[in-house]
């Protein structure tokens, strides 16, 4: 549906040819047909005579001495000019009025956290105004994510691009392609380049970073599980990862054994890849449980993992509430479950908040402002890094900024 500002600009074209119009007969009129033959009128008291009166007689035009130009045709050129200064200038088009479209890169469009991110870029452009969105499935896969950057940029199509990196590292040349063609770019959950310890722009053109160190996150749920394994010898841990190959979750992981190898009490007794996925975690829990019956944590960065978990669990004849399981991302589905003991605790993440945040720092930018490098995603809300049943029931009005 055209916009208002869609309709005022058709008008504005009517006008402004009109007055190109005149300009031109203004200027292609023949000079000896600028002085005109008949007596020049002029204005007296508000009436209009002849010049040529008996008691006034007719006074010669007076000529430039170096162009010998009548100046009633300098005059009419100088008109003509502002004429055309006073008709264009109100309908110049401005960076505020252009409409944007901004193209999200998913890692995933089927995963929850993504459909999050994405929800609140569409919750922040329908705030913004003139600015349209869509999403794009990256389908967990660094070389299809990377050739959807390549296409949007040979496309120029969009005017912004907002990410969700598979990979963080291999994805900077195709971004750095982007931005040098003028495409604004912001990356959410993780910087783009080899260090994800670095919130600066790493990549040429950058215009924000909407994320927090990873190793920070699994830190701190590293500490968590080592607290619940206090007075335990051995403490069984089982470390349920996304994927090894991407660098954020080997970061991740090498963080979580650097946490719990202080400890002589912990055991790491096996690893399983997830992939984010309830199902994939069900078959790799059901597969360590086989060599591994006893266990007393479940450390995971991701909530969907502990959905698999648990039913591996319950079929395996273990009550879930009696190992410590913590997750990552702070879904609605993991508060619930923390709230009846079912799971101990998450590390908050808040996807909506992120994607909001990318879209108003590239809006901004595209209209000329100016915006920070970086945004810590840990602070876009006033919630504790890791959330267990203790705070949520001082919080019982607390609901995640998605689902699961």
């Amino acid at each position: 549906m055209p916009s208002a500002s869609g309709a005022r600009s058709s008008g504005n074209r009517s006008s402004r040819s009109a007055s190109f119009c005149s300009l031109r007969a203004v200027l292609r009129t023949p000079r000896s047909a600028q002085t005109s033959t008949a007596p020049p009128i002029r204005q007296r008291k508000g009436r209009l005579r002849p010049s040529v009166q008996p008691e006034e007689p007719e006074r010669p035009q007076v000529q430039h001495p170096e162009n010998k130009e009548p100046k009633p045709m300098k005059y009419r050129m100088l008109a003509a000019a502002l004429l055309l200064g006073t008709c264009l200038t109100p309908f110049a088009t401005t960076a505020q009025d252009k409409p944007l479209k901004i193209a999200f890169l998913a890692a995933s469009s089927q995963n929850g956290f993504n459909q999050a991110i994405y929800a609140g870029i569409e919750k922040a452009a329908k705030a913004a105004g003139n600015v349209t969105t869509e999403i794009f499935d990256g389908e967990f896969s660094a070389p299809t994510q990377f050739s959807q950057v390549e296409d949007l940029t040979a496309g120029k199509r969009f005017d912004a691009i907002i990410i969700a990196p598979n990979d963080t590292v291999g994805i900077a040349t195709a971004l750095e392609d982007a931005t040098a063609a003028g495409i604004k770019v912001a990356t959410t959950l993780f910087p783009i380049g080899p260090d994800l310890k670095n919130m600066q722009p790493q990549v040429k053109g950058l215009t924000t970073t909407v994320a927090s160190d990873p190793s920070i996150g699994a830190s701190a749920q590293a500490e968590a599980v080592v607290k619940s394994c206090e007075g335990k010898r051995p403490c069984n841990v089982v470390i349920m990862i996304g994927q090894l190959i991407y660098p954020f979750d080997n970061l991740r992981y090498e963080t979580f054994k650097t946490v719990l190898a202080k400890h002589d009490n912990i055991k790491i007794v096996a690893t399983g890849e997830g992939n984010y996925s309830p199902d994939t975690s069900l078959k790799a829990m059901q597969d360590i449980l086989q060599a591994n019956p006893k266990i007393d944590a479940v450390l995971s960065n991701a909530d969907q993992h502990l959905l698999g978990v648990e039913i591996a669990l319950e079929d395996a004849g273990i009550d879930p509430s009696s190992v410590y399981l913590i997750g990552g991302g702070l879904n609605q589905i993991t508060v619930d479950k923390i709230r009846n003991g079912t799971f101990k605790a998450s590390l908050a993440n808040f996807p909506v908040s992120m994607g909001s945040a990318a879209l108003e720092s590239v809006v901004t930018s595209l209209k000329g402002g100016t915006v920070p490098v970086w945004t810590d995603e840990s602070k876009l809300r006033d919630i504790p890094q890791i959330v267990d049943k203790a705070w949520l029931d001082a919080h019982p009005d607390f609901t995640a900024e998605w689902q699961g």
